[in-house]
């Protein structure tokens, strides 16, 4: 019996490594490693939470799935550390650590000899070779997860702080929430398709760190924006909408579109097969006939030229089909709502203050 409990805690302590270091030091692959531990809580937990959320009224409910980024990370870090210590207990029990020193002792007692190891407690004392090494093996572990995860928390947010730095910058142009038709109205009178096109230009590199980050960083998906009308995903959505369309009505105009559609498409297609979440068949239409001709009505009242109305809706739609569904899989996964292609009439955060209501703005 001791045997086969030091087999299974052996084998328990080398997945948990195992998906520690995939999760927090290995490069990371689109395609993952162990994740039982992170499956748990990002698929098992995460589900019940966002039902909860949705019964909520309000921004309350949005602040409730803001909460679960920071206290998946905590409960990340609990587990693996639960883990350790449960697989070491494990092996000091099949080592009869305990027994040499103090006689029949209990499971319990194992397990508070395991835990005292791992936070390097003094209180106790390793008796025989054999249990002196497990102490020192546990010990070490116990620094590198928890030393590890301290260094880990910069990264991380510095990554989110630098995803966020953009999401706030595309307000001013884009609306918030953003919108392909906002973007379009207010880049065309600064300039123009060049200003476009040189706009589109600057969020290929974001684009590039988005989908670097949250396939190395998981976890970032889950944090929320600062507001509550925006959200990661909306903003790389907005910009494939934005480069989708200049590509399909004027092509010669934006070559730097296709660039950012390209490497835009790539990181919802990765972060979609991340996140194991498939495309449906039965997908909303996000672009209707309607904003069809109102997207190119407002187009043309920004001076932007247009190419003939029947081949560039056709050519767009071609477009739409192939990042669409990643985006609408993603924004049923994180419950991060995707925005129109033509906006509303809101006004944009950038427009008020934090003791003025929307209601009562006039700004225009």
């Amino acid at each position: 019996m001791r045997t086969l409990v030091g087999v299974a805690a052996g084998l328990l302590i080398a997945l948990v490594l195992a998906e520690f270091v995939v999760t927090i030091l290995l490069p990371q692959r689109v395609k993952r490693g162990p994740r039982f531990g992170r499956r748990a809580i990002f698929s098992w937990v995460w589900l019940p939470w966002r039902a909860l959320a949705r019964r909520l009224p309000g921004t309350t409910g949005d602040t409730f799935l803001g909460l679960f980024g920071p206290i998946g990370l905590l409960a990340l870090v609990t587990f693996w550390a639960a883990a350790l210590m449960a697989g070491f207990a494990g092996l000091h029990w099949a080592n009869a650590s305990r027994v040499a020193a103090h006689g029949a002792t209990h499971l319990a007692d194992d397990v508070y000899f395991s835990a005292s190891a791992f936070f390097n407690s003094t209180s106790t004392v390793a008796h025989g070779g054999m249990a002196r090494v497990l102490r020192i093996a546990e010990a070490a572990t116990g620094y590198l997860v928890l030393f590890v995860v301290i260094g880990y928390l910069p990264a991380l947010f510095q990554a989110y702080s630098r995803r966020e730095v953009a999401v706030s910058q595309l307000d001013p142009r884009a609306g918030s929430p953003p919108s392909a038709s906002r973007l379009l109205q207010r880049s065309g009178h600064l300039g123009g398709w060049q200003d476009i096109d040189g706009y589109l230009a600057e969020w290929e590199q974001w684009a590039a760190e988005l989908m670097e980050t949250h396939l190395s960083y998981p976890l970032l998906a889950y944090y929320r924006s600062q507001h509550v009308n925006q959200n990661w995903l909306a903003a790389l959505t907005t910009v494939l909408d934005t480069s989708a369309f200049a590509i399909a009505v004027a092509p010669a105009a934006t070559p730097s579109a296709e660039v950012t559609f390209a490497i835009g498409r790539h990181a919802l297609a990765d972060l979609a097969y991340a996140f194991r979440v498939k495309p449906g068949e039965s997908l909303p239409d996000r672009l209707s006939d309607a904003d069809w001709a109102r997207l190119r009505a407002i187009a043309a009242e920004a001076s932007l030229e247009l190419t003939d109305h029947e081949p560039s809706r056709g050519q767009l739609d071609e477009l739409r089909a192939m990042y669409e569904p990643y985006a609408i899989a993603l924004s049923r996964r994180l419950e991060l709502p995707l925005p129109a292609w033509v906006g509303s009439d809101e006004p944009e955060n950038w427009r008020l203050t934090a003791w003025r209501s929307r209601k009562a703005t006039t700004l225009h």
